[in-house]
């Protein structure tokens, strides 16, 4: 909070020759006691394009203030012509009216003054070199530019705050940039297990599928090779059956054929030895159709 408000600024003598005196009359208010003196100050701007040409019209120390509205009367010499282009005497310019305490400025005021002939035909047709007794300025105070400073006054609890004040509940506070990023993260991690599980889902059916095909080609495959195998085990067991049967049968022929030798003659042995040779060929005959 300001210690000095400035409450008004009223210039005195306006409209007024280019050469003549800045009179205002200041109107502030004082809140507390001060222990230093306000330094009010009038600066001429002497060309838009550069600082350079800036001057200080006057400067003034007013104390002790004492507390409550105070008033006075401030005047600030004209501008000095040599510090001013010549192209920039005439037209549009800036006054600028400001205060400080302690070397430290809280308050300036800025007004636009128009300089100009007294007469229109000047004004139509400038002389090449301005005519100084001439010209009159216009100070625009209906529509000046009041721009406030903090600053510090004699105590430090008046000091303006350099940093922000420490908030330590909002510091414990998740930030919100975080917690969209995290709620974000999970989504995603969500989509992707849904994701994943549709895959695995369907690549189980196509698993059962293939499965499935597997039991109705190659099982079956596999039951038609047994039940070739049982009929072949069959017919080879039906055939040594009678394989062996032959066999008895010849054996005991043989040992009647060999009874038959013993008693029989020769005519009898020929014609046993033909029948076993009979029986030989339709044994391998049996053989050959198996």
């Amino acid at each position: 909070m300001s210690v000095v408000s400035l409450l008004g600024v009223k210039i005195l003598n306006n409209p007024a020759p280019f050469d003549a005196k800045y009179q205002f009359e200041i109107t502030f208010e004082c809140l507390e006691p001060l222990q230093k003196d306000l330094e009010w100050k009038l600066t001429y701007v002497g060309s838009a394009t550069s600082s350079e040409h800036d001057q200080e019209l006057d400067s003034l120390l007013v104390g002790p203030i004492p507390v409550g509205v105070n008033k006075f009367i401030f005047e600030a010499d004209s501008p000095d012509l040599k510090r001013i282009p010549t192209s920039e005497i005439l037209g549009v310019t800036v006054i600028l009216l400001s205060c400080s305490y302690d070397d430290r400025e809280f308050v300036r005021v800025g007004y636009y003054v128009n300089n100009e002939y007294d007469n229109e035909e000047m004004n139509d047709d400038p002389p090449a070199k301005p005519v100084i007794e001439r010209v009159r300025r216009n100070v625009l105070a209906e529509k000046p530019r009041v721009t406030r400073f903090a600053i510090k006054w004699d105590t430090e609890d008046s000091a303006p705050a350099e940093f922000p004040p420490e908030q330590p509940e909002a510091d414990a506070v998740e930030d919100d940039g975080t917690t969209y990023g995290a709620e974000e993260a999970e989504l995603e991690a969500a989509e992707v297990e849904a994701e994943a599980t549709e895959a695995v889902k369907q690549d189980g059916e196509d698993e059962e599928m293939a499965g499935a095909d597997d039991t109705a080609g190659p099982a079956a495959v596999k039951a038609d090779d047994e039940e070739s195998e049982a009929g072949s085990e069959d017919l080879e067991a039906e055939s040594s059956g009678s394989e062996e049967e032959e066999i008895e049968e010849e054996e005991g022929e043989n040992e009647g054929n060999e009874d038959m030798e013993m008693d029989e003659d020769g005519e009898t042995a020929a014609r046993t030895a033909g029948k076993e040779s009979s029986m030989q060929g339709q044994h391998q005959g049996e053989v050959m159709v198996h």
